[in-house]
């Protein structure tokens, strides 16, 4: 709810009228709060080519499951080839800075 965290000094609930509970924030502002956000690239998991992860996962099993001497080997493996698939078949988008205040 507010950002940067560091500025809440308290949070908690009062007992209000019936059963309502408000919450009281008090929060230490500076004459400039706003946080630089930089552009990146998000993943957008709804446009994703699923049939072509399932054929790029299918094809990798037998190598990920027979490949590795330790519990840890495999789990890189595995990670490796889960963020390998991300980055081929899931579409992505520049996640552009937010000029508006906080």
């Amino acid at each position: 709810m507010v950002r940067p965290e560091s500025v809440v000094t308290y949070s908690g609930v009062v007992h209000g009228i019936s059963d309502q509970q408000p919450v009281i924030l008090v929060a230490k502002w500076k004459e400039m709060c706003r946080e630089t956000q930089a552009e990146r690239l998000v993943q957008v998991y709804n446009k994703t080519d699923i049939v072509g992860l399932q054929i790029f996962l299918w094809n990798k099993f037998e190598a990920w499951a027979n490949n590795g001497k330790s519990i840890e080997e495999i789990w890189n493996n595995f990670k490796n080839i889960v963020q390998k698939s991300i980055e081929i078949f899931v579409s992505h988008k520049k996640r552009r800075k937010n000029l508006d205040p906080e």
